[in-house]
């Protein structure tokens, strides 16, 4: 089961620099990361292979974990319109998308990770 972190950093030079070096010196591997500045403060998304040791790592070095949340990471086709059509399969559903980020990407496709309200039921959509 993939879980997503959802990390509180200051908005200032050096705080992803200090998210990748503690996680870093714990040998703790990012599988799939997003950030954004919203309101003066960042705020990350990341995919590690651990996640419980990763949220203790950081909460040591002081790092606001404020979420750990059961992820889905979704392979869909790398074409125009695949990203929609899926999405919209969930929206049918009633399942709202509260985090949406690139986890990589082939030549014929893309894995994305999305952190939804029903997990359960958006598992059972495919692509």
């Amino acid at each position: 089961m993939a879980v997503d972190l959802a990390v509180r950093l200051t908005h200032q030079p050096g705080a992803l620099a200090e998210l990748g070096e503690v996680l870093g010196s714990a040998e703790i591997n990012i599988e799939a990361i997003a950030g954004f500045g919203v309101d003066g403060e960042g705020i990350v998304h990341l995919i590690v292979h651990d996640a419980a040791r990763a949220r203790r790592v950081l909460e040591d070095a002081g790092v606001l974990v404020e979420a750990a949340r059961e992820a889905l990471i979704v392979t869909l086709r790398h074409e125009p319109g695949s990203l929609g059509a899926y999405t919209r399969k969930l929206a049918e559903e009633g399942i709202n998308i509260e985090a949406l980020y690139l986890a990589g990407e082939g030549r014929d496709s893309m894995k994305v990770v999305l952190v939804v309200e029903d997990t359960e039921t958006a598992r059972a959509i495919h692509p």
